[in-house]
C-alpha cells in the first residue's frame, strides 16, 4: 500500500477527512501509478493534480517523497523504496506563489 499526502483543498474536494489515504500500485509504484490509482478512487481528483488529457502535472502543484523534490522527475521514474513499503508518504502539495 502506498500512503499519500493530500493538501486540503483536494481532500475536501475529494470529501477526505484524514491527511492521507492508502492505496493499492501494482508492481514498482511510480508516480504515474499513484495518480493514476488515485483518479481511479477519487474521479473528482481528475484534472486537479494533472492535465486530464496531457497526463502532465498542474503549474502549482509539486510532488515529493523522502525530502525530494520529484516535481519534474519522469513520471515513469519508480518511487523511493520508503515510498514503496508505506514508511514514507509520496506528498502532493499545492505550491505557494505571490509575492
Amino acid at each position: 500500500m502506498i500512503r499519500v499526502a493530500l493538501p486540503n483543498h483536494l481532500r475536501t474536494l475529494a470529501k477526505i477527512a484524514d491527511r492521507e489515504v492508502t492505496l493499492d500500485v501494482e508492481g514498482p509504484p511510480t508516480q504515474r501509478k499513484v495518480l493514476d490509482a488515485l483518479e481511479a478512487r477519487f474521479p473528482m481528483l481528475r484534472g486537479t493534480v494533472r492535465d486530464q488529457d496531457t497526463k502532465r502535472r498542474r503549474a502549482f502543484i509539486r510532488f515529493f517523497a523522502c525530502e525530494q523534490d520529484l516535481s519534474h522527475e519522469s513520471p515513469d521514474t519508480p518511487l523511493p523504496d520508503e515510498v514503496a513499503t508505506g514508511k514514507e508518504p509520496y506528498l502532493i502539495v499545492g505550491a505557494m506563489a505571490g509575492g
